[in-house]
């Protein structure tokens, strides 16, 4: 009888079992708009844009006069003010520093300082903005509730062949360099002009400078330069590098656009490639569509890994957007569609900035790692006459 009582209340157990309820945590999550969602992600973990060109579009619209401009409201022929800013979900900014290779063995650097200086001066002005110059301070203002704003200079020339001039950049609060822009300096060859490289990619002076921005915790970024450029300091840099505004060759074959076999250095080296929003190097064309720069990531993230994607806009250095990519309101729009093709959440928010503040961070790891080693006063070597620089 025992025995009988067992075996019932055994059985009574074993289906009760199988049909409890289900716990809460197992339940599908409820489906939400995928732009919503961006907007929800985007406000917990901050995007990162690797290049806004609105110090060039202050200095080509008001010659910098900032009494001109109110960026609290919007401002017209300007991809960017505070209104959009807020409404994209701008996390952190790196506001370029740029003059044009026409400044190269002239007025580069002093130009070039002008740019900073009209940065940090809107960067003051407005308090949403928070200038920042390391990582922990990026985090910071972020959840202060700024924008934070950091300064990445758009260029090699403006150190004119000088490292004592880029340790002064640095000092300014400068976090990345461009090594070229569309010009070859003394020492890196650019990808904008056709033929052999005239330094093989680097020279043993830019070789110099390459490794004293690893020593200063300066971002070596390799946007613009030619693709022999891009291996050469792969296997210089003893930090992980940053392309601040490029996308993939494979897709458009623009050479400001990054081949297949450098992307799959990436994981070695550990850097990031922040995405362009241009036609021309989007869709080679002067047209291009939010899906089509969505079909770059979904490459870089093929050939590299999605740990090695950023957002590098580059608005307001470029005269032609794409459809539903106007301006800085438009990132959920991008997200959203990241969300529509299936992307995680931490595949998101690794594309959103935390890949690019691994990189910092690690740039900062090797800077410390290096604390013992001296400036380098070397010298480039005598340059022709176009040069005005005082011989030692």
């Amino acid at each position: 009888m025992f025995t009988g009582l067992i075996i019932v209340l055994l059985v009574t157990v074993v289906s009760s079992s199988n049909n409890k309820i289900p716990r809460e945590d197992t339940v599908s999550p409820r489906m939400v708009d995928p732009y919503q969602h961006a907007v929800e992600l985007l406000s917990k973990h901050p995007l990162i844009d690797g290049h806004d060109d609105l110090a060039e579009w202050l200095r080509g619209a008001v010659k910098n006069h900032l009494s001109q401009v109110d960026l609290s409201g919007h401002v017209n022929g300007s991809q960017a003010d505070i209104p959009r800013l807020l409404k994209g979900k701008l996390g952190a900014q790196f506001w370029s520093a740029y003059m044009s290779c026409k400044s190269q063995y002239l007025d580069a650097t002093r130009t070039f300082i002008d740019q900073i200086d009209v940065i940090k001066r809107f960067v003051a002005q407005y308090p949403i903005f928070k200038y920042a110059t390391s990582a922990d301070e990026l985090h910071n203002a972020f959840v202060t509730g700024h924008i934070a704003s950091l300064i990445g200079v758009e260029g090699g020339h403006a150190i004119d062949s000088s490292l004592a001039t880029l340790r002064q950049l640095y000092d300014l609060g400068v976090r990345y360099m461009t090594l070229t822009h569309t010009c070859d300096t003394p020492w890196a060859d650019t990808c904008s002009i056709p033929g052999p490289p005239r330094h093989g990619g680097l020279n043993d002076f830019g070789t110099r400078v390459v490794k004293e921005m690893n020593r200063l915790g300066m971002m070596v970024d390799i946007s613009h330069v030619s693709a022999t450029t891009m291996r050469v300091v792969l296997n210089t840099t003893l930090a992980p590098v940053i392309f601040s505004h490029s996308s993939a060759y494979a897709l458009c074959d623009n050479p400001r656009n990054v081949p297949d076999d450098v992307l799959q250095q990436m994981p070695a080296n550990g850097g990031v490639v922040m995405v362009n929003f241009y036609p021309n190097f989007i869709n080679c064309s002067p047209n291009a569509s939010l899906s089509q720069v969505a079909d770059h990531i979904d490459h870089i993230k093929k050939m590299a890994g999605v740990d090695h994607v950023g957002i590098g806009s580059d608005f307001n250095g470029i005269e032609a957007v794409p459809v539903g990519l106007e301006d800085v309101s438009k990132y959920p729009d991008l997200f959203a569609e990241l969300i529509n093709r299936g992307y995680s959440d931490e595949e998101l928010i690794a594309i959103a900035g935390e890949n690019l503040m691994r990189v910092f961070r690690k740039v900062e790891s090797v800077r410390d790692s290096m604390s013992h080693i001296p400036p380098d006063d070397t010298l480039i070597d005598p340059q022709p006459s176009e040069t005005c620089r005082p011989d030692f």
